[in-house]
């Protein structure tokens, strides 16, 4: 009883500083907006698209260093949100395979990015910069407040966009077909998904970093399956199991200094493994 009331305090007292707080605002919020993210992605086997467009941003990232802008957003978001449209327009040309496109994107915008801030960085540890927007840092208790609202009103428009165009969305998600076939602009839903992505994976390098960003819309969108079979039911318990697994993993880190992003993604992943479990003795 004294190891838990001791560890209530300690985060009572965590609780006092601001940028723990912000840390944990903008955990939630980019916990549901990949989680509402994630079920669209895996259910059209788009998420190879997050991993790509993951390796994009952080290309535009080292970019954004080696210019040292203060605020890197304004040019990592817009950047990635190009290279979602681009990569979706490719997918969808004959002569060039949507694997084919996705490749020659990320790796060319990787190997930019370990170029650039190789080359014309300043920094005096440039490995340790690249493996923290690789795998993520402690930045994520570094937020400003204006970061934080960014976050709120990017987020805000996921959840928006996820209600006002529910129906379209599951149409488009199950049969692109059928959704034309009943006056659905199927290409139109396809951008504004890849947008969507683009923004969520640039507001999440912060949490998990750019290698990491697919766990957070994979994991809570595969255990939300394994439960549940309704589209609307995935995508609540998809945004509840983001929530509890990413908020564990933050305070996880903050308790013993472990990697954000690394203790994020392992606690997704002993999460799903005991759904996964469950699953099939529940079959038996």
């Amino acid at each position: 009883m004294n190891v838990i009331a001791d560890l209530f305090l300690t985060l009572k007292d965590y609780f006092s500083y601001d940028n723990v707080r912000y840390a944990l605002i903008v955990t939630v919020l980019i916990s549901i907006s990949s989680s509402l993210l994630g079920v669209t992605l895996v259910l059209k086997r788009f998420s190879f698209i997050g991993d790509g467009l993951s390796h994009t941003a952080f290309g535009a990232m080292a970019i954004a260093t080696v210019l040292k802008l203060t605020n890197t957003n304004l040019l990592v978001m817009p950047l990635t949100v190009i290279c979602a449209v681009i990569l979706l327009a490719l997918s969808n040309n004959s002569k060039i395979k949507g694997d084919a496109s996705l490749a020659l994107i990320s790796v060319t915008s990787m190997a930019l990015g370990y170029f650039l801030m190789n080359v014309f960085s300043a920094a005096a540890n440039v490995s340790g910069d690249v493996c923290s927007t690789l795998f993520g840092s402690t930045a994520i208790l570094t937020l400003t407040l204006g970061d934080v609202w960014l976050c709120v009103i990017a987020s805000l428009v996921v959840v928006v966009l996820y209600i006002f165009y529910y129906h379209n969305i599951f149409a488009v998600t199950f049969d692109e077909q059928f959704a034309q076939a009943s006056g659905i602009n199927v290409v139109l839903y396809n951008f504004m998904i890849a947008i969507i992505t683009a923004i969520v994976i640039v507001l999440a390098m912060n949490l998990v970093g750019s290698l990491l960003i697919t766990a957070l819309i994979v994991f809570p969108a595969l255990a939300a399956m394994k439960i549940f079979k309704s589209f609307k039911k995935v995508i609540i318990g998809a945004a509840v199991f983001s929530i509890v697994t990413s908020v564990s993993g933050v305070l996880f880190s903050i308790l013993r200094s472990t990697p954000v992003g690394a203790t994020i993604v392992i606690s997704q992943a002993i999460f799903y493994i005991v759904i996964f479990l469950c699953s099939l003795k529940t079959a038996k």
